[in-house]
């Protein structure tokens, strides 16, 4: 039995893996000869991360192929129901990178509240008069303590940054698709577990109200931006944005637009429209903090992802 990683796989998963029985291949097959790589390998499984697509085509082509697996949340890049309907086990490792993609969240946070992005980018070089310059441009910060914090989307991730939050003295409103109309988060402090029941609030407040924003939903089922034109008008002035969960999910020319006019203040891109292909005017401009979609990707993370995919992978297939 033999499993194609084709974005890689921790090594922790891949020992338990191979443990029970499993042969794990980790050689990276290019996109346009997944499913030969499949069919040539004998594979009976996939495992992708964001990098790699499983479409029907690939399904369809591949009649000994019985699971894919997506390491991480979000599962845009495999057609899951289609394969679902095909008999074949589509799982994923919704909560093992909860903890790493809140991290970075709430780390771009202080750095767009500091300027900190900015000065690393003008302050080497900088001496004498631009050095008081700069000092002076970026002695305008703010503190995160006391500001509102607005989730869009409040699954495992957007609940890890809540705790967040609401440890650096935040006040933290969320809008959801579910149905419950107040969440239970649970902080361990010291030892100490310490119960903040927040109350759901609509899309309008959210984007009204919220100082900064951070959206965990993919775009809409149609396609369009969760935070486009018509968002983007409702929006505080100043407000920080934060994307870490799919690109389009904020329409990029009315960023560009509401960055160029002020009323964004800063947005933290970890994703990107066409990527890898990211936009090089968003990328170069001023107002961004850029990351190449590395959420999830800390060693910690991995290993989690791994062991979590094997441990599924075990009990489907053994």
């Amino acid at each position: 039995m033999r499993i194609l990683a084709n974005d890689g796989i921790s090594n922790a998963g891949k020992q338990k893996l191979e443990a029970s029985g499993i042969e794990v291949v980790t050689d990276k097959v290019d996109q346009e000869n997944l499913a030969q790589g499949i069919n040539d390998g004998g594979f009976v499984g996939v495992l992708v991360r964001s990098a790699t697509q499983v479409r029907k085509e690939h399904i369809d082509a591949c009649p000994n192929l019985k699971l894919i697996g997506r390491g991480g949340v979000g599962m845009d890049n495999i057609d899951v129901q289609y394969g679902r309907d095909k008999g074949l086990h589509v799982i994923n490792t919704p909560a093992a990178s909860a903890q790493s993609v809140a991290e970075l969240a709430i780390g771009n946070m202080f750095s767009m509240a500091r300027f900190t992005y900015d000065a690393a980018r003008n302050m080497p070089g900088a001496d004498g008069a631009e050095f008081k310059a700069l000092k002076k441009a970026y002695g305008k910060g703010t503190e995160l303590r006391g500001k509102t914090l607005g989730v869009i989307g409040f699954g495992g991730i957007g609940q890890a940054l809540a705790k967040y939050a609401l440890g650096c003295g935040m006040n933290v409103m969320y809008t959801t698709r579910g149905a419950k109309a107040t969440t239970d988060v649970a902080l361990d402090i010291a030892g100490q577990t310490i119960s903040v029941t927040l109350n759901r609030s609509s899309m309008e407040e959210v984007l009204m109200q919220s100082d900064y924003i951070s959206l965990h939903v993919p775009k809409q089922a149609d396609g369009s931006a969760v935070i486009g034109p018509a968002e983007f008008e409702k929006l505080k002035d100043g407000v920080c944005l934060i994307n870490t969960s799919r690109g389009g999910s904020i329409d990029e020319d009315a960023l560009l637009a509401a960055m160029d006019s002020g009323k964004v203040k800063a947005v933290a891109l970890d994703v990107f429209v066409g990527e890898p292909n990211a936009r090089e005017d968003v990328l170069a401009h001023a107002r961004v903090l850029a990351t190449p979609h590395i959420g999830g990707s800390t060693v910690e993370a991995q290993d989690r992802i791994g062991e979590e995919l094997a441990d599924q992978i075990i009990n489907l297939l053994k």
